[in-house]
C-alpha cells in the first residue's frame, strides 16, 4: 500500500514547453551545444555554480547573447500552473493519508520565475512534507543518490512510495530501487487523475 507520494514539478504541476529554450536560442543562431556546455547545465541544476556564473558561461560562449536575452530564452520553457492541480494537492494534504514530497530537477533562474509568476507558489510549497530542489541538495535525477537521499530523509520504504515524473529516464531509475512509479504523459494524462489511473496501487 502506498504511504508516500513523490511528485516531480515540471509537466506534473507546472506546464512546460520543453523545446522552447532551444527554439528561442535558435533565433540567435545558436543550435549546437558542446558536451562541455551541457555539463554546465547539469552543474547548474545541481547548484554547483551561481546564476551569474551560469549566465556568463552562455554569454561568453555566444557573444550575440546578453543576460536579458539569455534569461528570457532560458525561461521560455515555463508556461502555466493550472489551479485545479493545486486544489487536488490541497485536498490530499487535508486528508492526511500520505506523506507528500516534491522532487524536482530545476535551477534558481527557473524558480525565481515561478515565484514571480505563480501567485500561489507559497501555498503550493506548504502542501508538502518535503520540498527538494536539485540545486538546493546538489543532486539531480536520474542519479540513484537523489532517490536514496529522499527516502532516507523521510524514513520511507521504496515499496510503499510512488514517484510521479514525466521523464522515463527518471522513473526507470527510481523503479530500479524498488520505488513504485508513474511515468505520466502530460499530453494525455493529468496528475489529478492519479487515483483513477493508478488505482491498483491504492
Amino acid at each position: 500500500m502506498i504511504k508516500t507520494i513523490i511528485f516531480d514539478f515540471g509537466d506534473v504541476f507546472l506546464n512546460l514547453d520543453k523545446p522552447a529554450t532551444a527554439r528561442e536560442l535558435k533565433k540567435h543562431e545558436i543550435s549546437n551545444f558542446s558536451e562541455a556546455m551541457l555539463q554546465k547545465n547539469r552543474e547548474y541544476e545541481k547548484g554547483l555554480m551561481t546564476s551569474e556564473e551560469f549566465v556568463e558561461e552562455y554569454c561568453s560562449s555566444f557573444p550575440q547573447l546578453n543576460s536579458e536575452v539569455f534569461t528570457g530564452s532560458w525561461n521560455a520553457i515555463l508556461l502555466d500552473f493550472p489551479k485545479h492541480r493545486l486544489e487536488f494537492l490541497k485536498r490530499l494534504k487535508r486528508e492526511g493519508k500520505y506523506t507528500l514530497i516534491l522532487l524536482s530537477n530545476t535551477n534558481d533562474i527557473h524558480i525565481d520565475w515561478v515565484k514571480e509568476n505563480v501567485e500561489f507558489f507559497d501555498e503550493f510549497k506548504n502542501c508538502f512534507d518535503g520540498f527538494h530542489l536539485s540545486q538546493e541538495i546538489n543532486l539531480r535525477k536520474p542519479d540513484a543518490e537523489i532517490y536514496e537521499y529522499v527516502l532516507a530523509q523521510h524514513g520511507v520504504t521504496p515499496e510503499e512510495t510512488l514517484f510521479i515524473d514525466d521523464t522515463s529516464e527518471n522513473t526507470k531509475a527510481a523503479a530500479e530501487l524498488g520505488i513504485q512509479v508513474w511515468n505520466i504523459d502530460p499530453a494525455k494524462e493529468d496528475v489529478t487523475d492519479l487515483f483513477t489511473i493508478k488505482k491498483d496501487l491504492f
